[in-house]
This record gives C-alpha cells, sequence and structure tokens, in this order.
C-alpha cells in the first residue's frame, strides 16, 4: 500500500530495469488471448489499414478489407504508441541501457560510442547518428522505414506477426521468415551497415 501511496516510489518502482521473463510472460498471455479470440498478433497489418482508411482501397484491390476486424488491431498500435509517450515522458532513465561489452566495443569499431547517460532519457540510441539535423540521419530514418514497411508487408507480416504469433501456431513460412530475420540482420549488422556509416 505505501507503493502505491507514495507516488514517487511507485515511479521508481515502474521505471527500474525489470526481469525479461516480465515481458515474455505477458507476451505469451496476449497471444493466447488472441489465439483464443480468434485472431493473429501483428502490427504491420496497420500499415495496410492506415492506407485503406485514406481511401487506397479506390485505386487498389489489395487495400480494400472490412476495417471493423482490424478496430483491435488499430487500438493495440495506438495503446503501443501512447504507452512509449508516457514512458518517455514520465518514466524516462538517464541511464543507458545495459548490453555486453563485446556489442560495446564492436560498436566502437563502427563509429558508434556507447552514450554512458542522456540528458533526454534515451540511453541506448546514437542520437549523433540518428536525428534529423543531418541528411545522412534523414535518409537512414526514411530508408530504413520504407524498407520496413515494404517489407514486412511483402513478406506478409512483421517480426511479431512472424515470430512470435506464426511460431507459436507451428506455421512453417514463419519459421522460414524467421530464419531470414536473423540472416538479414547478420548481414546488416556486420557488412551493410558498417558500410553505410562510412559514407
Amino acid at each position: 500500500m505505501e507503493l502505491i501511496g507514495n507516488s514517487n516510489s511507485f515511479v521508481d518502482f515502474v521505471s527500474q530495469p525489470w526481469h525479461w521473463a516480465v515481458s515474455g510472460a505477458a507476451i505469451a498471455l496476449v497471444l493466447a488471448l488472441l489465439t483464443w479470440m480468434g485472431r493473429s498478433f501483428g502490427v504491420s497489418m496497420t500499415f495496410k489499414d492506415m492506407c485503406s482508411i485514406a481511401g487506397a482501397g479506390k485505386k487498389t484491390p489489395f487495400f480494400r478489407m472490412d476495417l471493423k476486424d482490424e478496430y483491435w488491431r488499430i487500438a493495440f498500435v495506438v495503446g503501443g504508441l501512447v504507452g512509449g509517450i508516457i514512458s518517455v515522458l514520465f518514466l524516462k532513465s538517464p541511464e543507458p541501457v545495459a548490453i555486453s561489452h563485446s556489442t560495446i566495443d564492436y560498436l566502437a569499431t563502427i563509429g558508434i560510442n556507447y552514450p554512458e547517460a542522456d540528458a533526454k532519457g534515451m540511453g541506448f540510441v546514437p542520437t549523433s547518428l540518428f536525428n534529423f539535423s543531418s541528411i545522412k540521419g534523414i535518409l537512414l530514418a526514411l530508408g530504413g522505414g520504407f524498407l520496413i514497411g515494404f517489407g514486412a508487408r511483402y513478406g506478409d507480416g512483421c517480426t511479431s506477426g512472424h515470430a512470435i504469433s506464426g511460431l507459436a501456431h507451428l506455421q512453417l513460412p514463419s519459421l522460414i521468415t524467421v530464419i531470414g530475420f536473423f540472416i538479414g540482420g547478420l548481414l546488416m549488422t556486420n557488412l551493410l551497415f558498417p558500410w553505410l556509416l562510412s559514407l
């Protein structure tokens, strides 16, 4: 009761680093509930939803859909955005995210310094690179955003749809897609990303 009565103690409790198993259990619970409701977990479908709402269905059959079946997904994504805003504004930590020393050393070799602290509370984001004050930062953000959005729809799902929902439902296409995610991530981390930073 003292934790709830003291707002500072509550904020400290909520904003502290939590064990990964907490989020794992929450994801499993959400997945079980959605499976029970006959729905599949995934957020990239909202790209298609937004295009349909904007009227793309009048031009292309791909975007013609019954949005009544998608309201829950839109609400889920909006809730995630609102939760992120609340976290940044009220629950942010000045400390960087704890990552392995080998990762920190590797980032240093490609020109990304691990921030010891960040006044904006973004601890793990190299703001010297990912910002909108340089052409490179703008191109990385826009290019990456396009590739993620296009790739998720072209692959008929995102990491949450395939790796969480698809694998839980023992879908072979999702297993193949997840393997592709890992291969793409390794290629990006070890080949493409260092090359982009060198430009």
